[in-house]
């Protein structure tokens, strides 16, 4: 079964389609959707609050790639990586600390260098 989400961010005009894994945090993030929240950015990466509260699942991976979607237990946070972080040695995005993979975006991720710390971000399921 393929999820599929939409990341919506109007001020930066964003729309991204993306999907998400089966996964203990996929699952649950797709019951709780839509949400919406107010963007960070930290590098090539955006990340927001989410009302989610969910363990490290023993995949989980600071290194990960581009176009990657995370949820970060320490801030309760989603994260889109879209190029290199502060914490990158090279072009590959690296986590603040270990993420939960739920998910990808489908289409080209670096549209988010649009996107400004406070702009308004709802994510939503997507038919």
């Amino acid at each position: 079964m393929t999820r599929k989400i939409k990341v919506i961010i109007k001020s930066a005009s964003v729309e991204l389609e993306g999907e998400l894994f089966d996964t203990p945090t996929a699952n649950k993030f797709w019951e709780i959707l839509p949400v919406k929240s107010s963007v960070n950015t930290w590098g090539e990466e955006i990340y927001f609050d989410i009302p989610l509260d969910m363990p490290l699942e023993p995949d989980a991976r600071a290194i990960v790639e581009i176009g990657e979607i995370g949820y970060w237990d320490v801030g309760k946070a989603l994260a889109i990586f879209f190029g290199p972080t502060p914490a990158s040695r090279n072009e590959k995005p690296v986590a603040a600390s270990a993420v939960n993979i739920l998910g990808k975006v489908l289409e080209n991720p670096k549209i988010l260098r649009n996107v400004k710390d406070g702009n308004e971000v709802i994510i939503e399921k997507f038919e």
